[in-house]
């Protein structure tokens, strides 16, 4: 008469049955993933599907801040002399400015030269004087002092400006909201050509963007000579708008 299982040999054929059970199931899932494997043999695995559209966005800002860029040319018959009668204006043209409000921090000499002035005749280029000229860069954040600023410099002798540029002091916030036009203006796009080609936009894939900056508007003075030395009327500055740009490229996943 054979032997009745007891309960112990029972757990154990149930814990012998179940490992077999698992390793049956392991060893197909391996099988079967190399059936999946030995099928793709050859064969490139297939990328995502995605298209790339540009995006712009522009947005006008008032300018916060103007760049002049006053000058002062002087010549003679010799250099001290010039550096003497050059220097003095400079210096008066820098101490009114710092009278009117313009931080020592806002003028900057830019440019300072002394050459020789020749005079060429009969083949022989002779030395006859000197030339000295001297260039401060100032930036003027009160705007309104913009046209007051070129007629003090035109009467205390400055007879150079080379130009007026307007900038925005701290662009961030313009920047940021000319980006978020260019995105907004790429996902139309991309929603207008899935739709135009009957497929779906799941999700952004890559992000590039490049600035295009901003347009300032340029304003030029020149030829102060006739108004050194003598009230100047004070010219009428428009300062305008700047338009500040932001150009993206996004590339989209569809199905």
């Amino acid at each position: 008469m054979p032997p009745v299982p007891t309960s112990k040999d029972k757990n154990i054929n149930g814990a012998i049955l179940a490992v077999a059970i698992v390793l049956v199931v392991f060893l197909g899932v391996q099988a079967w993933k190399g059936v999946l494997e030995a099928r793709q043999v050859g064969y490139e695995p297939r990328g995502r599907d995605t298209f790339t559209v540009s995006g712009e966005g522009k947005v006008s800002a008032k300018p916060t801040l103007a760049e002049v860029d006053l000058g002062l040319y002087s010549e003679g018959r010799d250099v001290q002399t010039v550096q003497n009668t050059n220097t003095t204006k400079v210096n008066a043209i820098v101490a009114a400015l710092k009278q009117m409000g313009i931080a020592d921090d806002d003028i900057q000499t830019s440019n300072y030269n002394i050459a020789p002035k020749f005079d060429y005749s009969d083949g022989v280029s002779n030395v006859i004087g000197y030339t000295v000229s001297q260039n401060l860069n100032v930036k003027v954040r009160d705007l309104e002092k913009v046209g007051a600023v070129l007629s003090k410099a035109g009467e205390l002798g400055a007879n150079q400006v080379n130009g007026v540029r307007f900038t925005i002091d701290d662009p961030t916030m313009v920047q940021q909201q000319a980006r978020t036009e260019a995105i907004a203006d790429a996902k139309a796009k991309a929603q207008e050509l899935a739709d135009a080609m009957g497929v779906k936009i799941v999700k952004i894939v890559t992000f590039s963007e490049s600035s295009g900056g901003t347009q300032p508007p340029m304003f030029a003075y020149r030829g102060l000579e006739d108004a050194a030395n003598q009230a100047a009327p004070v010219p009428d500055i428009q300062t305008g708008s700047l338009d500040v740009q932001a150009n993206v490229s996004v590339t989209f996943e569809i199905r």
